[in-house]
């Protein structure tokens, strides 16, 4: 896990003029081993997943702040390391009970937490920057050219959303209709659109003294940037075409219940043919 976003604080601050110093990562002791490290990382994502954790700084850094100029690995279940696991909308109806159809992506879902350090140990052969400052720019505009282009991934995700935006069309009994088939090209453009900007910046990316290869950075950002708008409106069409169920439907809970269970399965229905578990899916 790569956990480089610290808290931040009072954004117009940096890291020593915050009331709060953990509020930026750092370094608050050493000794003979190694060095001792305190502060927080956010929004990580997949850091539960993982069995080590690479600790970077956030931000430019000055000569005067050089304890927070730290380059780190720790094991994920280190001593002194805490998790606060995310909440997400729909986390209740996960933990109802009521089998799979509410439960998404139930063996290889994701997750962000964020993590508390309170004096984890870094030893000497796992701290890879300590105190020079000087680089943290540099690492963090590599790492996020890095970050920003495999925001490609996004597309797959953007994948199974047309194709279910394709399919609860044709349950409604409206694959044909010329509104629904723009929209779903719509989604398609702008989904494919994320793609090519992924793909073009490794293609244009360049050797290194290291032999490291560095992506394209403006197409890395252009990535990012189509990243932060066409999700959301790929997601406005698929609930356009998808209608008011997608955001008003009852749980799994109810419709497995004895009572209320045959009367969704008697007014959800889509087309002949189509079964209302599949339609509700």
């Amino acid at each position: 896990g790569g956990a480089m976003t610290d808290p931040k604080g009072d954004r117009s601050k940096g890291p020593s003029e915050q009331d709060d110093p953990d509020l930026f990562t750092r370094i608050v002791d050493s000794d003979e081993k190694g060095v001792y490290v305190s502060g927080a990382k956010a929004h990580q994502t997949g850091c539960i997943n993982s069995h080590w954790i690479i600790l970077m700084p956030t931000i430019r850094l000055t000569q005067n702040v050089k304890e927070y100029a730290i380059v780190g690995a720790i094991p994920a279940d280190v001593k002194g390391l805490t998790y606060i696991y995310g909440r997400q909308s729909c986390d209740t109806r996960v933990m109802e009970g009521g089998g799979d159809i509410d439960l998404g992506n139930a063996k290889f879902g994701g997750q962000e937490a964020m993590m508390i350090l309170d004096r984890v140990f870094i030893p000497w052969d796992k701290l890879f920057m300590n105190g020079e400052f000087e680089f943290a720019s540099m690492l963090v505009e590599r790492f996020t050219c890095y970050h920003r282009r495999s925001y490609v991934c996004k597309t797959g995700l953007g994948d199974v959303l047309i194709g279910a935006a394709a399919t609860i069309a044709d349950y409604n009994g409206v694959p044909n209709v010329s509104h629904i088939k723009d929209k779903i090209i719509e989604m398609t453009h702008l989904n494919e659109t994320i793609f090519a900007a992924g793909i073009a910046s490794s293609h244009q990316g360049h050797k290194m003294k290291s032999g490291v290869y560095l992506n394209d950075d403006m197409l890395a950002q252009v990535c990012k940037h189509n990243v932060t708008r066409f999700p959301y409106e790929i997601s406005r069409l698929a609930q356009d075409i998808a209608g008011g169920l997608m955001v008003t439907l009852p749980s799994e809970k109810d419709f497995r219940h004895p009572e209320a269970g045959p009367m969704l399965k008697k007014y959800l229905v889509g087309r002949k043919g189509v079964d209302v578990e599949n339609r509700m899916r």
